[in-house]
C-alpha cells in the first residue's frame, strides 16, 4: 500500500476506529526497496580517489616513501592484508566450533595453533615494516594495560570508561 492510499484508508477509516487508536501499535509501513544502482553511485561518490584509481594510490605510495622512508609499505601491506586474513581464518574455526557443531578436539586446536602461527608470522613482519622492536611493542601493550586496569584485573567499567588517550 502506497503512502497515500495508506493516508486515505486512515482517513476512511478513523470514525470506524477513533476511539481504539490509543490502543493500536504504530502502523508498520514497508520501506522502500533498495536501488542498488543508487547505492552503487552513492558509494563511488564517497570512495577515495586512492581506493578508485591506481594513480592516486601510486602517489600515496611515493608521498610515504619519500616522508617515510623507514617505513617499509610493501611489508607493512602484506602484514596488514595477511593478518586480516589469518585471523579471518582462526575465526571461521572458532565460529564453526561455537555455532556449527564442530567438534574442539586435538585436530581443531592443531589447526587454530597453525592459524595462530601465521597470525604471528604476519605480526612479525609488521613490526619489521614500522621498524619495531617486538618485544617493546609487547611491554607498551603489558603498560597500556596497566594504566587501563589498576587494580591490576579486568573491570568492565575500565574498558568502557577510558582515560583520554587511551587507545
Amino acid at each position: 500500500m502506497s503512502k497515500e492510499n495508506d493516508a486515505q484508508f486512515m482517513r476512511s477509516t478513523n470514525h470506524i476506529y477513533k476511539s481504539q487508536q490509543h490502543n493500536m501499535p504504530p502502523r508498520y509501513t514497508r520501506p522502500d526497496p533498495v536501488k542498488l544502482n543508487d547505492y552503487q553511485n552513492f558509494v563511488d561518490k564517497v570512495t577515495s580517489a586512492e581506493s578508485n584509481n591506481m594513480e592516486d594510490l601510486q602517489m600515496v605510495f611515493n608521498r610515504l616513501k619519500n616522508y617515510s622512508p623507514d617505513v617499509n609499505i610493501s611489508l607493512l601491506m602484506t602484514a596488514a592484508i595477511g593478518l586480516g586474513s589469518e585471523t579471518g581464518e582462526f575465526q571461521e574455526i572458532v565460529k564453526k566450533v561455537l555455532f556449527q557443531g564442530k567438534e574442539l578436539h586435538d585436530q581443531t586446536k592443531y589447526h587454530m595453533k597453525r592459524e595462530l602461527g601465521d597470525i604471528l608470522w604476519y605480526w612479525i613482519n609488521a613490526c619489521r615494516a614500522l621498524g619495531l622492536n617486538p618485544d617493546d611493542v609487547v611491554l607498551e601493550n603489558v603498560e597500556k594495560l596497566k594504566s587501563r586496569y589498576p587494580e591490576g584485573e579486568f573491570s568492565a567499567f575500565h574498558s568502557e570508561n577510558r582515560k583520554k588517550g587511551d587507545l
